[in-house]
């Protein structure tokens, strides 16, 4: 199940994607529109901010504004950024992987092969959208 985190960060970012001329936009405003914890909310334009997405400017008309392009800022790297992998299970995670501890053998496992299903469609899904894609 998709995180409150995620969540609200994907919402976050597609508002702000949907600014004229990227100006910056204060943590309340975002917050208010929409229905987000401003607390909360604080923290996930941080960790925005730290990995490269948002800009934040302080002082008089200051807030966070998006630096890239919605068209240059793919669904997988959001998701991975704010949610952590994209596959179910370690062992066919392409980032991520560990082995499980309960499996002695990957290739006759047969949650591992399901789970290879579920990632590469994921991955096609996330990957073929970028944050322009849910920008209304």
């Amino acid at each position: 199940m998709l995180s409150k985190k995620t969540k609200y960060g994907l919402k976050a970012l597609t508002f702000l994607a949907n600014q004229k001329d990227r100006e910056p936009v204060q943590i309340a405003e975002i917050a208010n529109h929409e229905n987000i914890s401003q607390k909360f909310l604080e923290s996930i334009l941080l960790t925005l901010r730290k990995t490269g997405f948002l800009g934040s400017k302080k002082g008089k008309g200051g807030g966070y504004y998006l630096i890239k392009d919605p068209k240059d800022i793919p669904m997988t790297t959001v998701m991975r950024v704010l949610e952590g992998p994209i596959a179910l299970v370690p062992c066919v995670s392409l980032n991520f992987y560990e082995k499980c501890s309960d499996c002695p053998d990957e290739e006759s496992c047969s949650v591992h092969k399901l789970m290879i299903q579920v990632r590469d469609s994921t991955l096609e899904v996330f990957g073929s959208n970028t944050l322009a894609d849910l920008m209304s």
